[in-house]
């Protein structure tokens, strides 16, 4: 079962008021059924979605709904479930039309239930696992898809709208918003889930950038004691050590005894070993001395 479907099995099983239920039901019509001269067919795959469809359609037009179910075997088997209707057609047509005209205009709480039924048809999130965050919205039709970005945008979902081949695609990749989203049509569970994977993986990145910090940091101490050392080296075989005052050839003995300490370690142990308290820029203030007096005599 993809994330996806549970997400959909869960808001399925919600109650809600019959407004917003109607507003996710004409939504859902729209943009995933086949409309004839004698009926509307309504293909579905999720089993919980067709009870939906077919209890909500009964209740509230009180008609006769043909239910065809049919197994479908190409790359796996799965169940098809086909809605067919051929009462009060015309009615229907007009409250789907009529959804849509008024939504930009409808409150707050009615717009997430048009995005849910969007959802529930044509909708699909990535699983939290998954390398990438990614939710989405399938749609034929141009408006329709530019219709749901700006339901979306409105309600401070960053989304975008893709050309495909015969299709449109709205998106969302920020993880809070697809988690916000989650929130808003009614999938505590799922919302549970993605968000326990979500900090899981923040935490495992920040631990990453983390340690990728502190082998630069390790690395560039290094390089930096490298030049240090190679600095003694030079004043040591040119017999220039006596050009420096007594604290700098102290600090010189320890780095030769210390050599791969960092200059902030080399200053807590001179501090401690000398008991004159030295700071790490203190230490490196002495090498850089060194480093001007080796750069002066091999300009010489």
């Amino acid at each position: 079962m993809t994330f996806t479907t549970i997400i959909k099995d869960e808001v399925t099983k919600n109650n809600e008021n019959i407004i917003e239920s109607l507003i996710s039901l004409h939504a859902y019509l729209k943009s995933n059924s086949i409309i004839n001269e004698d009926k509307i067919s309504i293909l579905i795959e999720n089993a919980s979605v067709a009870r939906w469809i077919f209890k909500l359609i009964k209740s509230h037009y009180n008609i006769n709904i043909v239910l065809t179910m049919r197994v479908i075997k190409r790359f796996k088997v799965r169940n098809l479930y086909i809605l067919d209707i051929k009462e009060k057609k015309d009615l229907i047509i007009a409250d789907i039309k009529n959804i849509y005209n008024d939504i930009l205009e409808s409150s707050f709480e009615e717009k997430i239930a048009f995005l849910k039924g969007i959802f529930l048809s044509c909708g699909s999130i990535n699983d939290p696992k998954k390398n990438q965050y990614h939710m989405e919205f399938l749609l034929k039709e141009k408006k329709d898809a530019y219709l749901i970005d700006k339901i979306l945008k409105e309600i401070n979902f960053n989304s975008k709208v893709l050309k495909r081949e015969k299709e449109y695609m709205v998106y969302i990749k920020m993880s809070e918003n697809i988690s916000d989203f989650i929130k808003l049509i009614g999938a505590p569970n799922a919302l549970f889930y993605f968000e326990d994977i979500r900090i899981y993986k923040d935490h495992k990145n920040m631990v990453n950038r983390l340690n990728n910090c502190e082998q630069a940091n390790v690395e560039k101490s290094m390089k930096s004691s490298k030049i240090i050392l190679n600095n003694i080296k030079y004043l040591e075989k040119k017999d220039l050590i006596d050009l420096l005052d007594e604290r700098t050839k102290e600090i010189i003995n320890y780095k030769k005894k210390y050599p791969e300490t960092s200059l902030a370690e080399l200053a807590e142990i001179i501090s401690l070993e000398t008991n004159k308290k030295i700071s790490k820029s203190g230490v490196n203030h002495h090498f850089r001395k060194i480093d001007e007096i080796v750069n002066k005599h091999m300009i010489k």
